[in-house]
């Protein structure tokens, strides 16, 4: 009886874990991306008064709450700086810690179902996660060397350089990781790289400003201009990030077999939207914007398009290739969900690390199967993402005639029981 409580016990102490930490990262992540899209768009608001103060480079007017806002930006220090001077960098430090946190309690905890998928690349688990690990801070010393390259003089260059940069890791972690966690991978370096260039160089290089100002000293100018650099990289990366890190909850995404692909032009709309949002915000017209926004839906309708579900079978039971097909019978379909879906989906789960099925789905009958049919063609059937890091070696042939059959279902006239889409 101890035994079991204690069984019982670690999946639901990983449990809240993983939601103090979720919500823990969702806070500091709205805090940094918040703070970082209002400092962009006030630099790009700030105007010359009349009745600036020498060492002003610009003001802005702004409303919110009901109050009036004046603020004014030194580029040098004023005579005298306040005693409380506020730094935004705990946003960003914390928005790591538990990201970073989130990873080890969601993926290395059950490397081997969350991390790992054999048919991808069989890795032991402690592999994994040395992968995991050192992947993310060795793209941050490449990403950090490639700017303080000659590159780093050149905008155009040095965008296309860290563009490639990440697109190759994304392509490296779908060869290497689960169709679950390939992507957030590529999110989790995206934050590291943005997460250590406030910790690595954006606070240094301000201190060292401020420094040198109340010493009466003139400050590298090169030190701002740095700054400046990866603030800009920051906010460009942002909304890439945050889509990367939602796209385990959709297979179209991390299951396509060019998700690579897909992550290249997340960065590509990402970028233009932020350059939308900002400029919008900051003042520019519609017409100003008018061009980015042909460009964001024009990624968007490829995106759709590449995403869209392929045919797999008709409804008289011939395959996308038009060949006709057997019918698949309902002893077949049960046993394929016997041998890879119930140890998890079933009212009491065999498998030690769910206490309950996951997301209430069970598949334990003909009748469970089909009320879940959407979500079943989506995770299972068009892509791999169930089962989990293919623990049960679930074949393409399965997977075939699994989709077949609920195909068929359709056809002879069965209609599937209505059910939330599990978002597993």
């Amino acid at each position: 009886m101890e035994a079991f409580y204690m069984e019982a016990l670690e999946p639901f102490i990983l449990d809240w874990l993983n939601l103090l930490l979720r919500w823990a990262h969702l806070i500091a992540g709205i805090a940094w991306i918040g703070t970082s899209f209002y400092f962009i768009a006030l630099d790009r608001s700030l105007r010359r008064e009349a009745d600036d103060p020498e060492g002003v480079f610009g003001s802005a007017w702004e409303v919110h709450g009901g109050g009036f806002y004046h603020v004014r930006k030194y580029m040098v220090a004023p005579a005298a700086l306040p005693e409380r001077l506020t730094w935004f960098r705990w946003e960003a430090y914390l928005t790591w810690v538990t990201g970073f946190s989130l990873l080890v309690v969601q993926f290395y905890f059950n490397a081997s179902i969350w991390l790992i998928d054999p048919q991808v690349m069989p890795l032991e688990p402690w592999q994994g996660i040395a992968i995991s690990v050192s992947s993310l801070f060795i793209g941050w010393f490449v990403y950090h060397a490639i700017c303080r390259s000659p590159l780093g003089n050149n905008l155009i260059a040095l965008a296309i350089t860290v563009f490639a940069l990440l697109v190759f890791a994304a392509w490296g972690y779908t060869n290497l990781f689960s169709a679950r966690s390939a992507l957030l991978h590529t999110g989790m370096l995206i934050g590291t790289l943005m997460a250590f260039n406030v910790f690595a160089v954006i606070i240094p290089n301000q201190k060292k400003i401020t420094a040198s100002l109340l010493a009466k000293e003139p400050p590298d100018p090169s030190l701002g201009l740095i700054g400046k650099q990866r603030s800009v990289h920051n906010t460009y990366l942002t909304l890439p990030v945050i889509l990367l890190m939602l796209s385990g909850h959709y297979p179209m995404i991390g299951g396509h077999p060019q998700a690579w692909l897909l992550v290249a032009l997340f960065l590509v709309g990402g970028g233009i939207t932020r350059h939308v949002l900002v400029h919008f915000e900051s003042g520019a017209g519609i017409g100003k914007v008018a061009l980015p926004l042909v460009a964001m839906a024009g990624i968007l309708a490829i995106l759709v398009g590449m995403t869209a579900p392929k045919p797999v079978a008709d409804a008289s039971g011939a395959g996308a290739d038009g060949q006709s097909a057997e019918r698949v019978s309902d002893l077949e379909v049960l046993r394929i969900a016997y041998v890879h879906c119930v140890s998890c989906h079933a009212h009491k789960p065999l498998n030690p690390g769910f206490t309950n099925p996951p997301n209430n789905v069970v598949l334990e009958t003909t009748a469970d199967i089909l009320r879940f049919k959407d979500t079943i063609e989506a995770f299972s059937v068009r892509t791999h993402i169930m089962p989990l890091g293919n623990k049960t070696d679930m074949t393409e042939q399965e997977r075939e005639r699994l989709g077949l059959w609920l195909s068929q279902q359709g056809a002879a006239g069965t209609p599937a029981a209505k059910g939330e889409p599990a978002a597993q």
